[in-house]
């Protein structure tokens, strides 16, 4: 029995080619023709960005037990769910199913209205959320490269914004997902660069006596207390969130079985050097003190306590990074223009396409830096939307999927893992809403 099944699964799996039924959208944008590296790449873009270096300020308001805990727990819980929805897209892969789409997904394992609904809008939303806010980071690191060297300019936050968002009107036209492997590989090693920079930076100024004095004591008031926790608790969950790992992992050419567990392990072999160096350097050169983002500490008035250049280093680092990281926000944007607008019948190169394309994804980046420019303060509101955002779609979505694609006896650890992940998901993707409201306020 076992040698006619097993022949069959393996055909099945290595000549398995996308529905017939995809659009433009997710066969242009999203081909399926990279490698497990080119997947450890695009997770890493999706994952490791500079709101890491609000870590050391999500510590202070965790202390040291309850920092270090909850960025093991993080790194633990979302390599888990991660690697579980591989294995519940490579299941259905076997079956003769591959998903190319997070919401192709939840409309086959859970109903049409979950995928049209719910995961269709609430992905498209937080990913051009990201874009947004990586519109105005990317205005914020040009002015403050340009104050380090001209302190009384004049030249405005918007100002700076807009001239980001001239360099993605460029790279906005890279074609599909797949051919931002080698800008994505770069990411990488930038992120990596800068977070050693930012570590060795803290390092140094809490070993020269240039910090303030250190300070890690917690609030007295109960109830400051337990809202400042919840909130580091979704700044951590935040730097640990994608949203987008269906997608990656359509890129990968097929045969896909565990291709994306070796993926998995570059990128959180990357976050645990990032995520920890940063997260534990800073806290213990800034303590209590440390501001909602790590380089803010290296700045005293209009001082510098790191010199010019080594600041200017890390800021070119973090705009270049962040340029990767719009680009793969910008995907499933991308996927559902062209999937609208262009023309399966021609070629993907041809004037037909090529038109529609150039014309939308530049529309596309034109407004979301028009509204970076004209809401320089949604960046907090992306914190309290990526609450209800970032959590159903990377820690409780892949329990639902896993549980219903696999059923799990109600008896197995497995079930029961899966589902009090979901329970406690909800619930801090809930306060952790109403502590940034708290907080904001």
């Amino acid at each position: 029995m076992a040698g006619t099944v097993l022949p069959t699964t393996k055909a099945v799996e290595t000549s398995i080619n996308p529905p017939k039924d995809l659009d433009a959208g997710a066969l242009f944008v999203l081909k399926s023709e990279g490698s497990w590296l080119h997947c450890g790449y695009h997770l890493t873009t999706s994952i490791v960005a500079p709101v890491l270096l609000s870590l050391p300020y999500a510590m202070g308001l965790l202390g040291w037990v309850g920092g270090v805990m909850w960025l093991a727990l993080a790194s633990l819980v979302s390599f888990y769910s991660y690697n579980l929805l591989s294995l519940v897209l490579e299941h259905h892969a076997k079956l003769g199913h591959r998903y190319l789409r997070f919401r192709d997904m939840a409309t086959h394992i859970l109903g049409p209205g979950w995928g049209r609904y719910f995961v269709g809008p609430l992905q498209f939303g937080i990913c051009y959320g990201a874009v947004i806010v990586c519109s105005l980071l990317g205005g914020q690191s040009l002015k403050f490269i340009c104050l380090l060297y001209k302190p009384n300019g004049s030249m405005q936050l918007y100002q700076f914004i807009i001239m980001y968002g001239v360099l993605m009107l460029f790279l906005a036209q890279m074609p599909s997902f797949h051919s931002l492997r080698q800008i994505n590989l770069l990411s990488l090693i930038l992120c990596l660069t800068y977070s050693a920079c930012a570590a060795v930076g803290s390092v140094h100024v809490g070993s020269t006596g240039k910090a303030p004095p250190m300070d890690y004591s917690q609030s007295d008031n109960g109830a400051n207390r337990l809202f400042g926790a919840f909130n580091g608790i979704s700044i951590i969950a935040t730097t640990y969130a994608s949203g987008i790992i269906r997608e990656i992992q359509a890129t990968k050419a097929p045969p896909v079985t565990r291709k994306m567990f070796k993926g998995l392990c570059i990128c959180y072999t990357v976050i645990i050097i990032t995520n920890f160096s940063v997260g534990i350097f800073g806290y213990w050169a800034f303590g209590n003190g440390a501001q909602g983002s790590i380089l803010s500490n290296f700045m005293a008035g209009d001082k510098t306590l790191l010199p010019s250049w080594f600041l200017l280093m890390i800021n070119i680092f973090t705009l270049t990074q962040l340029a990767a990281i719009n680009l793969v926000y910008l995907q499933p944007t991308n996927e559902v223009l062209e999937g609208i607008f262009a023309d399966l019948e021609r070629d993907q190169f041809s004037i037909r396409n090529i038109v529609p394309r150039l014309i939308f994804r530049s529309l596309t980046v034109v407004i979301g830096t028009t509204i970076a420019a004209m809401l320089p303060f949604f960046g907090d509101i992306m914190a309290l939307f990526g609450a209800f955002g970032f959590m159903p779609l990377d820690f409780i979505l892949p329990m639902i999927f896993y549980n219903v694609s696999f059923k799990p006896s109600k008896k197995s650890l497995t079930f029961w893992i899966n589902t009090t992940i979901v329970v406690v998901s909800s619930a801090l993707a809930v306060v952790g809403a109403m502590s940034s409201i708290r907080h904001g306020s």
